[in-house]
């Protein structure tokens, strides 16, 4: 079972991202609870949305079950945030476990794809489910992409890891066997086939980012012509 942690709009345009803001996050709930890894997730592109330059929120995976951890873990990671705000930054922090993840949440965070939204729906949400949320500076327009970043990563099919196992220790072409390894669940082609040997590049020489799937970590990778496989971004 899994405990959630989803934080947006933590970012201005010259400073870190929220992605790298999640990783140091997770880092530090790390030394008390089972990682499982961390997620990005792609939300709305609108003119009446305010965001920094990819409107993404990043949700942290921890494998537990015992709802009393969730007030530790909540505190944890409002005092990173707190201790790494960025001025013009609009930070919000929502922690859930994942029996408070109803179906209203996940169509909310289906609907933050292609809708804008504010933040009186997105804190009623959480009242309505006891979900704790809070706004950590600026508008706290970060609620609401909180709140979505908790339905999408409850689907499992949604956004990409940004960390998980080891991928971020391997950089430049790598094995299948080495992406196994290192935590990726399955290799599949984009035609459909499972991929268990060769060589996978990244165009972009950083760690490949796989997706969630029905509870795996699943990388798609791309077979060119000379037999290279290239990893395949999706969001």
């Amino acid at each position: 079972m899994t405990i959630y942690v989803c934080m947006d709009d933590t970012d201005n345009l010259h400073s870190r991202g929220t992605g790298r803001l999640a990783r140091a996050v997770a880092d530090e709930l790390a030394k008390n609870y089972p990682l499982r890894g961390v997620t990005r997730h792609q939300l709305y592109f609108h003119p009446d949305i305010p965001y920094t330059s990819h409107n993404s929120c990043g949700v942290i995976h921890l494998e537990s079950d015992d709802q009393d951890e969730l007030t530790d873990i909540f505190e944890i990671a409002r005092e990173e945030m707190l201790n790494d705000f960025i001025e013009g930054s609009d930070p919000g922090l929502a922690v859930a476990h994942h029996s408070q993840i109803l179906p209203p949440l996940v169509a909310y965070g289906r609907d933050a794809k292609d809708t804008v939204l504010n933040q009186g729906k997105s804190r009623t949400l959480a009242r309505n489910l006891g979900i704790r949320l809070e706004g950590l500076g600026g508008t706290e327009d970060g609620v609401i992409g909180a709140m979505a970043g908790l339905g999408l990563a409850f689907t499992n099919i949604d956004g990409r890891f940004l960390q998980i196992g080891k991928i971020r220790d391997l950089t430049g072409a790598q094995t299948v066997e080495n992406l196994l390894d290192a935590g990726i669940d399955i290799v599949f082609n984009i035609d459909g086939r499972i991929v268990t040997n060769g060589e996978v590049i990244n165009e972009e020489n950083k760690p490949v980012k796989p997706c969630p799937v029905n509870g795996k970590a699943v990388l798609f990778v791309e077979e060119g012509r000379d037999g290279l496989l290239t990893a395949v971004k999706r969001n």
